[in-house]
Order: C-alpha cells, then sequence, then structure tokens
C-alpha cells in the first residue's frame, strides 16, 4: 500500500508539472509543444483515473464479500502490474483472516451452544418484554417448546435467586430461578437460570423419612417382640398354686385374658411397623420392555368396572420399567380414584398415556406419560403437598404409605409423580417417565 500510494503521489505531482507546462508553453505560443504536453497531462489523468477505478472495484468487492458472507472469493490483479498484484494478495489474505475469525468464532458459538445443551439446568434468553430469544434442550424439555413465563419471574432482580413452582401439563416443577442482565449487540437482554430443585428436595426428603422409618421400627421392634415373647410365655402357663382355691382362679383368668389382649395387640403392632419397614427395603427396580398397551390392557381386567375408561395407546409403544413395580402404583392410583369417586352419582376415571419426542439426536426416542383422572371430591389445597409424606393420610383406616410407596417406585425409576385437584371437580395424577 504505501507503494501505492507513492505512485498516487507521484502522479499527482506529475499532472501539476505537465500543467504549468502546457500554460507556459501556451504564453510562448508553442503550439505543438503545448498539444504533446497536454497530451501526455490527459493520459496521465487517464491512467491515476484507471487506477483508481480499478482499486474501488476491488474494494466494492471485498464489501460485498462481507456484507452477503462469501468468504470464497479470491483476488486477481485486473492487469499484469506489480502494484495491482500486491493489491489484490493483500485483499485475498485480509478476507481469509476473516474467515479464519469467523470460523473460530463460530466453532466457540458452537462449542458454548452444545455445552449449555448438555447441562441439566434450563437456560433461557429474553429481550427487556419478555420474549424468548434462545433456549437450550434442558429448557426445552422441561417448560416446552414455547413456554409462557409467569409475570413474577421476569420481575425478579438480577441477581437473586429464589425458589418459585411453575405449573405445566399439570405438573407443580419446583425451580431455583436466577436471572443475569447484559448488553449484546447494542441491546439489553435477560438470561434466566432454572434448577428443576423438586426431585432434589423430594430425594432428599424420602432419605431423611426412610432414615426415621428405620429407626422407629428397629426400637419398636426391639420393644415388641420380648413383650410377644413374654405375653405368649405367660398365656400358655397354668393356674400357680397360690392362686388355686378362694377365687384366685377367677382373679387367674382376668390376668390371662388381658395377656392374650397384650399379645395379640402386641402382634398387631408389629404387623404395622412391618408395612412401614416395606419402604425401606424396596427393591431396586429391574427393567424390561413393556408395552404400554399391553400394560392397560391387564389393568382393565382387574378393575372391569364401567367407571374406569382406559384410552389404549398404539402397540409400538414401549417402556422400560420394572412392570410389577409400575402395575402397583396403577393399582394404588385407581383404588384411590374409585374410593374418591364412590359419592358420585356418574364416577368416571379415566387412564390415559401421552408420548412425546425426547429432545435428542435419536428420533425413536420416547417421553411417556400417564395420567389417571377422577371425578371425585378432589383434594384440599393445604394437603396437596402432604399426601406423598409417609404415615399422613386422610382416610380413616388408611396406613398412609400408598402414595409414599408410589413416589418412591417413581423416584428409583428416574420419573416423577404429581399431583393437580380441584375440590369437588377431582384429581389427576401424573406419572412422568424419563
Amino acid at each position: 500500500m504505501k507503494q501505492y500510494s507513492l505512485i498516487v503521489i507521484l502522479h499527482i505531482c506529475l499532472l501539476a508539472v505537465l500543467s504549468v507546462g502546457v500554460y507556459v508553453l501556451f504564453c510562448a505560443d508553442l503550439w505543438f509543444s503545448m498539444l504533446i504536453t497536454s497530451l501526455f497531462l490527459l493520459g496521465t489523468g487517464i491512467h491515476l483515473y484507471y487506477i483508481q477505478m480499478k482499486q474501488l472495484q476491488m474494494m466494492r468487492r471485498l464489501t460485498d464479500s462481507l456484507r452477503y458472507n462469501d468468504m470464497t472469493q479470491a483476488f486477481r490483479p485486473p492487469y499484469k502490474n506489480k502494484l495491482m498484484t500486491e493489491m489484490a494478495v493483500e485483499l485475498s489474505e485480509t478476507l481469509q483472516a476473516f474467515r479464519a475469525r469467523l470460523l473460530e468464532e463460530e466453532v466457540k458459538h458452537q462449542y458454548y451452544e452444545s455445552l449449555l445443551n448438555k447441562v441439566d439446568t434450563a437456560v433461557l434468553v429474553t429481550d427487556m418484554s419478555g420474549r424468548i430469544e434462545w433456549l437450550n434442550r434442558a429448557a426445552t424439555a422441561q417448560l416446552g417448546q414455547d413456554p409462557q413465563l409467569p409475570a413474577e419471574l421476569l420481575n425478579l432482580p438480577s441477581g437473586e435467586t429464589q425458589v418459585m413452582r411453575i405449573h405445566r401439563n399439570g405438573a407443580t416443577l419446583e425451580m431455583a430461578v436466577a436471572t443475569t442482565l447484559f448488553v449484546a449487540r447494542g441491546m439489553e437482554r435477560r438470561l434466566i437460570s432454572l434448577k428443576n430443585i423438586h426431585s432434589v428436595l423430594e430425594r432428599n426428603e424420602m432419605e431423611a423419612w426412610q432414615k426415621l422409618i428405620r429407626v422407629l421400627t428397629h426400637e419398636i421392634m426391639n420393644s415388641i417382640t420380648p413383650i410377644i415373647s413374654l405375653s405368649e410365655t405367660l398365656s400358655e402357663r397354668g393356674v400357680p398354686m397360690a392362686l388355686k382355691g378362694a377365687g384366685g382362679e377367677k382373679e387367674y383368668a382376668v390376668m390371662l385374658q388381658a395377656m392374650q389382649t397384650i399379645h395379640r395387640r402386641s402382634k398387631g403392632l408389629l404387623g404395622f411397623v412391618e408395612n412401614y419397614r416395606r419402604l425401606t427395603r424396596l427393591p431396586a427396580p429391574v427393567c424390561a420392555s413393556v408395552s404400554v398397551r399391553e400394560l392397560f390392557t391387564d389393568l382393565q381386567k382387574l378393575f372391569p368396572d364401567e367407571t374406569i375408561h382406559f384410552e389404549l395407546p398404539p402397540s409400538e409403544k414401549i417402556l422400560d420399567v420394572d412392570r410389577a413395580q409400575i402395575e402397583q402404583v396403577l393399582i394404588n392410583l385407581l383404588k384411590n380414584a374409585r374410593e374418591a369417586s364412590a359419592r358420585r352419582e356418574e364416577p368416571r376415571i379415566e387412564v390415559k398415556a401421552a408420548f412425546a419426542p425426547k429432545v435428542t439426536s435419536s428420533l425413536t426416542s420416547w417421553r411417556c406419560t400417564i395420567t389417571v383422572r377422577d371425578n371425585g371430591e378432589g383434594i384440599l389445597p393445604e394437603v396437596q403437598d402432604k399426601i406423598f409424606v409417609p404415615f399422613f393420610t386422610t382416610k380413616t383406616a388408611g396406613s398412609g404409605i400408598g402414595l409414599s410407596l408410589c413416589k418412591q417406585i417413581m423416584n428409583q425409576h428416574g420419573g416423577n409423580i404429581s399431583v393437580y385437584s380441584e375440590p369437588g371437580k377431582g384429581s389427576c395424577f401424573t406419572l412422568q417417565f424419563s
């Protein structure tokens, strides 16, 4: 480029000298010399214009390549000239350097996007009005393709983290939400991260309950076992000699009856405790391919009631689960639904399965959701958060382990169970399989 500048300066100086020469020759009436000098002046001007136009054309090709993202352009000199050759080489090198930088930025962009798509934390980018500009796969899986963000989430101060409940498809997601404001391309945007902590809280809660149950059952059984043994031994003994006669036998009969009552109630309490020990001794699921249609068909045979309606899915839909355990979950839910809707004039229970493709590279991967819906009495809002807690029940004869057992089975399958209920309208239990 320095050589090009020197050549342009020489052309301008030559034009100035020739212009002065033409003027001098004109004043001296040397017409022929003036004509020759004028031709040289015109040729120099035309040559300078030609150089400028060729350079302008090359620069325009460069700007068009950048504008239309065409990085395959190769610049050749318009004519054989050392100056133009060097300029063409410099422009080609400039375009190659820009292409390499653009490729590097694209690789970085793909790397970071792939990294964000691998994490299990939902990440969204919105403008200040709340319009979603980008979201990762975890956000799509948890919130859907076109999620509607609640207003309190958009109004969350930058840099703060809060726990929010987001309702989606009848399920409640407990999220740890954090927002950060940043500026990109001269516009302010909002980065939102949502971490589903519902499963973590449930797992920790279940582990705490299991530890408590293990301690309680161990202490209770250690105390009850000798009572059972002692009461059984005393019940089998005859009337002591000291109590024979003078009404002693009658008193012993009363005492024997009391011992038998103690023995019977102790054994009943032992059986009661054994039921709760099931929560801590649930075996790990042995998963196998199970046809959802076949599963529904077998359940339909167990519950032939006209009030229970099964919507049979296509035969090719498969679940990788422990069939016995999932059957137990559905049986518990159907029994509860039947009891809840028993007082209705027209009780109705619906069992459905829905399938949605997973956000993965595999087109054959599906996410299954099974719902059990009834039109029963519903569950009070203050009770809904407690129904999966061990020992909690609203039934007079309930043990409080049915739904907690369902929760534990779903957790061991990597899934989730949730409930949506309106008092007086019914309840809907949702089983979500990963």
